[in-house]
């Protein structure tokens, strides 16, 4: 079984830089794929309490702890504050939510879900009659405070933000503490974001792909839509490699010093996803896999479009 590579963050805290997705993964369905995933040799699990599930990954973790497969400090496990939550009053009570749902003491990795803040109470998705998001005007700076607290209270060891734009990052590092220690952004190679991904690194930021796969079964797909694990240019390099078109999209993000967090519920695919450390691609297979960028974003959130920290909306990177 082989022991995936870390990543070392602005905190000196090391990290994997492979780990499981749990984004749409059904209840029914998660606890036995992080179990999969854990016997296989994942280490890092990406939850948020948005994605309804944390129990059931709580469940996993404790069956696989419980029967000594591994130990709780041999696993990574990230989970993200919602946006109805932003308010610094709410920021503290939501964490202890998630850890309750995951039956754990402390998270490894908590990070702002997005930098835009929904109107706070019982709806995941505030809306008006006519269907709009209602919007909340808290700041996310005044957010990031409040993350500082749960890592000197000892309840994350560390912090960081997920969908934040340069201008966004600029703004927290100004006021920070404690500096975030990741950006967790939609990443592959219909959108390979070297722009923010470079900015990032030089302010020692580290950069966690989600929707490495470019999410085939995203619900914001639409009929018609490329879809990347499919395009014959991927497949006819995959094939000259003896790899799939999955490995080689992550193994590129690997050789690019990210971490990357695809979703599987399937055993088989579990482990094929895995199976990225036995090879690696040159300069000139990157520059390849680089030449399918097509600013290609997927998860726009453009009933969020209006909102003063929409990430997306001006296109900034």
């Amino acid at each position: 079984m082989g022991k995936v590579p870390t990543i070392k963050f602005n905190n000196g805290r090391e990290y994997p830089v492979f780990g499981l997705g749990t984004w749409k993964s059904s209840p029914g369905e998660v606890a036995q794929a992080v179990k999969d995933a854990i016997d296989i040799g994942y280490r890092h699990i990406d939850c948020a309490w948005l994605y309804g599930n944390e129990k059931e990954v709580g469940e996993a973790l404790k069956a696989k702890i419980s029967d000594g497969t591994v130990k709780r400090e041999d696993l990574y496990i990230t989970s993200k504050l919602w946006i109805t939550f932003l308010r610094p009053d709410l920021v503290e009570k939501a964490l202890r939510e998630t850890l309750q749902n995951l039956g754990l003491d402390y998270l490894d990795l908590y990070l702002i879900h997005w930098p835009m803040a929904y109107k706070e109470g019982a709806e995941v998705f505030p809306t008006r009659e006519d269907g709009s998001i209602i919007f909340s005007d808290v700041d996310y700076v005044d957010t990031w405070k409040e993350m500082e607290k749960l890592q000197q209270q000892g309840l994350v060891k560390s912090v960081g933000v997920s969908n934040f734009n340069k201008r966004q990052l600029e703004r927290v590092l100004a006021i920070a503490k404690v500096k975030p220690v990741c950006n967790q952004i939609e990443c592959h190679p219909y959108l390979n974001q070297k722009k923010l991904i470079d900015f990032c690194r030089s302010k020692d930021i580290v950069i966690t792909a989600y929707s490495p796969l470019g999410s085939p079964d995203s619900p914001f797909v639409k009929p018609g839509d490329p879809q990347l694990l499919e395009d014959p240019k991927l497949k006819e390099f995959a094939a000259k490699h003896n790899k799939t078109p999955a490995q080689i999209v992550l193994r590129y993000q690997v050789e690019r010093g990210l971490i990357v967090i695809p979703k599987s519920v399937n055993k088989a695919r579990i482990q094929q996803n895995f199976d990225i450390f036995d090879f690696s691609l040159n300069k000139e297979d990157m520059a390849y896999i680089d030449s399918f960028d097509c600013n290609g974003r997927l998860l726009l959130v453009d009933s969020a479009y209006g909102h003063p920290h929409h990430p997306f909306e001006n296109d900034e990177f």
